[in-house]
């Protein structure tokens, strides 16, 4: 894993996406999911509930044995190849969660949401106009988690490809964004696809806003050793170890 730390100690993990950002700003005029017993078993339907053989899991019903780098609201999986990068502030909570392999990135959210429905058609939705407004013009296809988006943007590195993929779980909504050739090309999305596929979610039991992102936190032991070093690299999750400034940065979406 490489992490690194925002001395300004004031952005938000949607920082580096402003579309994403605009999206997801907290609203606190929003319902709050109040339903503090969700810990009590019951034989009601819920938000998210599929059939799915694969994740992202709920944490009550993840499958034993999946090894995991513990980011607090997210668990993710250690895949062959893929590297971790977090963006922490000075108190190790967590702004953005990146997972890159070859020239390929997996930007991961989660966010509170209400027990009763699921919220990825309306935030599709927003998203689609948000890209509109900016000049980009996004196609709704069917992937294996449902209707997602799919867009071309201009980047410093120049036209890339995008893939907005919404998975609505009981009380979370998982929102992973592919950039780069995992956009487009299975063969390359298949890495990064099996970390969401084995993603599980703590969504925990507090009453939250809907849409306010869960809280994700670096490890203890990172934390830590970052809190003295004021940035950590480690190695887990097949990382090598290089640090963040000798490699070539995940792709960030602009206006064309």
């Amino acid at each position: 894993m490489i992490f690194s730390r925002n001395r300004g100690g004031s952005g938000r993990h949607a920082k580096s996406d402003p579309r994403a950002r605009e999206t997801f700003d907290r609203d606190l005029d929003e319902e709050f999911d109040d339903d503090l017993d969700a810990v009590e078993e019951d034989d009601e339907p819920r938000a998210g509930k599929s059939a799915r053989p694969e994740g992202p899991y709920d944490i009550s019903e993840a499958p034993a044995g999946i090894a995991q780098l513990d980011l607090g609201a997210l668990k993710v999986p250690a895949v062959d190849g893929v590297e971790v990068r977090v963006q922490a502030d000075n108190d190790g909570r967590i702004q953005q969660i990146v997972l890159v392999f070859a020239d390929s990135a997996l930007q991961l959210g989660v966010f509170a949401a209400p027990r009763s429905e699921g919220i990825w058609g309306e935030v599709r939705g927003e998203i689609r106009k948000q890209l509109f407004n900016d000049g980009v013009a996004a196609e709704e296809v069917s992937g294996d988690y449902g209707a997602e988006l799919r867009a071309r943007v201009r980047t410093p590195e120049g036209l890339t490809d995008i893939r907005f993929v919404g998975v609505d779980g009981p009380r979370w909504l998982v929102r992973a964004v592919f950039q780069g050739p995992a956009a487009i090309d299975p063969q390359a999305a298949q890495p990064l696809l099996e970390c969401l596929h084995n993603l599980v979610v703590d969504r925990g039991h507090e009453a939250m806003p809907v849409r306010e992102p869960l809280p994700l936190h670096l490890p203890k032991e990172v934390a830590e050793a970052g809190a003295q070093s004021g940035e950590a690299e480690d190695g887990p999750n097949g990382v090598d170890g290089t640090s963040p400034e000798r490699r070539k940065p995940s792709p960030r979406p602009r206006r064309k």
